[in-house]
């Protein structure tokens, strides 16, 4: 019941690159037009031999490899992800049987943009809880697959890739690494972000989830960083769900952490869904923007106007 903590962290995302002008090629749209409303230049797009539990797989290697651990190491492998196509077998067993990982707990976590955040805190739940050891939690979306390329309101926003982290029990008299979680839903107003239909399609009512994101979110992710019992401008870094640049920023700045470095990954991956945190943190480590040790609140929100937010030690 001590808790537990970030080993490491991996990102993967796939070759292809689409640009605005690529973008503006296909339906009515500018670069211009792309980098004012959202803030977007650039996303990765997965071909169609690239599975989302492939890229899963990528991102957890590289975070196992980090850890340096082995796939035999793993108890329980949680995959956030709303884009799998197949129901059975789901894609964290895909995942461990791409890794090789014996005999997991193998579940996916399906709250879509806020999906990596839950599942985060479901693994540290277990690790606390003396159910799981080690956890790979992982964060994966191949919003390509349903998006409406025609559509110039949605195609322009979105990207594909993964993320992923490792997480080790803490040993008795080490302060645990991942704080309290809050989270929650505002489900009667889950028509506002939605991948559905058959074919699946994601659409949304932007203004909507603008409002929302920018008006009552700021006051939920400081209860978040009130429970870890860390100040804002305490904070050493910021990763938001990479939504839009619109609505980072400003979210950002009504939290009140002045100090601290703010993910704004969303300019060059898109809207990667699930993937968006872990893949923006993952970032911001490798370039050495966070040091181990600081301070950073992981805060996702969208689907099913979801949220779940929690202040983690940098691994």
């Amino acid at each position: 019941m001590n808790g537990s903590r970030i080993a490491a962290i991996g990102h993967y995302q796939p070759a292809k690159v689409l640009t605005n002008d690529d973008l503006a090629g296909m339906v009515d749209t500018s670069d211009e037009w792309i980098r004012t409303r959202v803030g977007i230049r650039t996303r990765h797009i997965a071909g169609p031999d690239e599975p989302v539990d492939e890229l899963a797989a990528h991102a957890a290697a590289k975070a196992l490899a980090a850890a340096g651990l082995d796939p035999a190491d793993i108890d329980l492998v949680l995959v956030a992800t709303s884009t799998a196509i197949d129901r059975s077998p789901n894609t964290a067993a895909r995942v461990a049987a791409r890794l090789g990982v014996p005999r997991p707990a193998a579940m996916d976590v399906n709250v879509v943009c806020a999906g990596f955040t839950h599942a985060l805190a479901t693994a540290d739940h277990a690790l606390r809880a003396g159910a799981a050891t080690r956890a790979l939690v992982i964060g994966a979306d191949k919003m390509s697959d349903v998006t409406d390329w025609t559509d110039r309101n949605t195609c322009v926003l979105v990207g594909d890739g993964a993320g992923a982290a490792v997480l080790t029990a803490c040993p008795p008299g080490e302060e645990p690494g991942i704080g309290p979680v809050l989270w929650g839903s505002v489900p009667e107003m889950g028509h506002a972000v939605r991948i559905e239909g058959t074919p699946p399609r994601f659409a949304q009512e932007g203004q909507s989830v603008y409002r929302w994101a920018t008006t009552r979110l700021p006051a939920i992710a400081r209860q978040a960083c009130e429970k870890a019992g860390v100040a804002p401008e305490e904070l050493a870094g910021v990763v938001l769900h990479q939504a839009n640049l619109r609505i980072i920023e400003p979210l950002a700045e009504k939290l009140g952490a002045g100090h601290a470095v703010i993910a704004r990954d969303v300019t060059e991956s898109g809207n990667t869904s699930a993937a968006s945190i872990p893949l923006a943190f993952s970032k911001l480590l490798e370039r050495g923007a966070l040091g181990t040790g600081d301070p950073v609140l992981l805060f996702g929100f969208g689907g099913n106007l979801s949220y779940a937010g929690q202040v983690v030690r940098c691994p």
